[in-house]
């Protein structure tokens, strides 16, 4: 009996980007290594910035920025809260931070820690510890989310506590 190699059918490779993808393809491959660290850092310091000048904690229901499913529905979304928090955190009140979104505040710390792994390691090559998040933590946490966002629009006692 001879052995048959299994031989992948020569029309079947790689696709071809388009026109606009290869485009782009090209012009990342001649940026910096810093440049996507450096406008990821603008992005976050835009919103920040925002943030801080619009004042979220004294805006009305229609204000920007405003929540158009609270707007329109009156519900917490599963992000309200949230501007209003980090806007608390950029003033140092970690507590009524917690009361906005105690979730956003949970996870500020290793988002600012992934930001800088991955922007060390791409601008100056320093290799530092990667946070593992496997697929049953983000379930987990996506799960935790649904229940708060569920809860914090309860009507009654104790729930009307997470209602902002």
């Amino acid at each position: 009996m001879t052995q048959v190699e299994s031989v992948p059918p020569s029309h079947i490779g790689v696709a071809t980007p388009d026109r606009v993808t290869a485009w782009f393809m090209r012009r990342s491959a001649a940026l910096p290594v810093w440049a996507g660290p450096a406008a990821a850092l603008v992005c976050i310091a835009g919103a920040l910035g925002y943030t801080q000048l619009t004042n979220p904690t004294d805006a009305a229901a229609g204000d920007p920025p405003s929540c158009l499913l609270k707007l329109t529905t009156g519900f917490d979304c599963p992000g309200c809260g949230g501007t209003r928090a980090a806007w608390y955190l950029m003033h140092g009140d970690l507590s009524a931070a917690a009361r906005h979104h105690l979730l956003f505040v949970f996870a500020v710390p290793f988002l600012l820690y992934a930001y800088v792994a991955w922007a060390g390691k791409k601008v100056f090559n320093k290799q530092l510890p990667q946070l593992r998040v496997g697929p049953k933590t983000v379930a987990w946490f996506l799960g935790i989310w649904a229940v708060f966002t569920i809860l914090r629009n309860l009507p009654w006692a104790p729930f009307t506590w997470l209602y902002v």
